[in-house]
């Protein structure tokens, strides 16, 4: 598991709202429920929703797929488009575009219910730089974030990181509460386990909805209080586990001196 940390500042002053915990998102229910997860982006498809079932507190981990559910996404400018089934329980666009300022709705149906989600895509803020160091003669990996939050927009963020092309499973949230149209900088801090010099990596800056930012910080909030967890707080109707999110992504690579 990555052992690092995120500081976000203003003047050097630290201002992050988020977590700073490796999210990892354990449904645990009393009795089986739909669990849907999925991402529209501003960039070319195809999009994926994933749809499962939880599993009781004391069962493993696993969660079984949900096959042959209805799944559809549409916005608010009169497009629409009904996913196919690429494997068992994973459903896929081929045509629909993401656009910033649009509103998405997905509309899955799966035996015999019907669960709803709406997400807005929020304009791209884009990464001014993204660089890396060595700190000291330790065998931690410093990596710097830096960015330009838009003035007069609350804006809600996730970042998620991808080395050589994998995603390590981290999420980082945060809001820009008391850095609004100000300079962002972040620092995380990698282990040699999972970041050496070669290394290509790559983050992504998503700027995301109020209720998708919820989501992951009720996660977070759960993941830091393991003693009382709690299922995040979703954003998809009739009791439905997991998020819908349409959000602007922008991404930038570094190779890790």
């Amino acid at each position: 598991m990555t052992k690092y940390t995120i500081l976000l500042s203003v003047l050097l002053l630290s201002v992050l709202t988020a977590c700073e915990e490796v999210i990892s998102i354990d449904y645990k229910t009393s009795s089986s429920q739909v669990v849907i997860e999925g991402n529209v982006y501003d960039e070319t498809g195809p999009y994926t929703i994933n749809i499962s079932k939880s599993v009781a507190i004391d069962d493993p981990s696993t969660y079984p797929p949900v096959t042959g559910a209805t799944v559809t996404i549409s916005d608010n400018a009169g497009n629409a488009e009904t996913l196919a089934e690429t494997s068992s329980g994973i459903y896929q666009t081929s045509t629909l575009q993401g656009t910033p300022g649009r509103t998405y709705t997905l509309t899955v149906t799966a035996d015999g219910q019907t669960y709803i989600a709406n997400s807005t895509m929020p304009a791209a803020v884009e990464i001014d730089s993204l660089y890396s160091s060595k700190m000291g003669d330790t065998e931690i990996h410093q990596v710097n974030i830096d960015l330009t939050d838009p003035a007069d927009i609350q804006n809600y963020y996730r970042l998620v990181d991808v080395v050589n092309g994998k995603s390590l499973g981290n999420d980082l949230i945060a809001n820009d509460e008391l850095s609004q149209g100000k300079e962002i900088k972040g620092t995380l801090f990698y282990n040699e386990e999972d970041l050496k010099a070669g290394d290509i990596l790559t983050i992504w800056l998503e700027t995301i909805d109020k209720g998708v930012y919820t989501y992951f910080n009720t996660a977070s909030l759960s993941n830091q209080n393991s003693a009382t967890p709690a299922n995040p707080k979703s954003n998809i109707s009739n009791k439905a586990l997991g998020y819908f999110n349409a959000c602007s992504v922008r991404k930038k690579s570094i190779v890790i001196p």
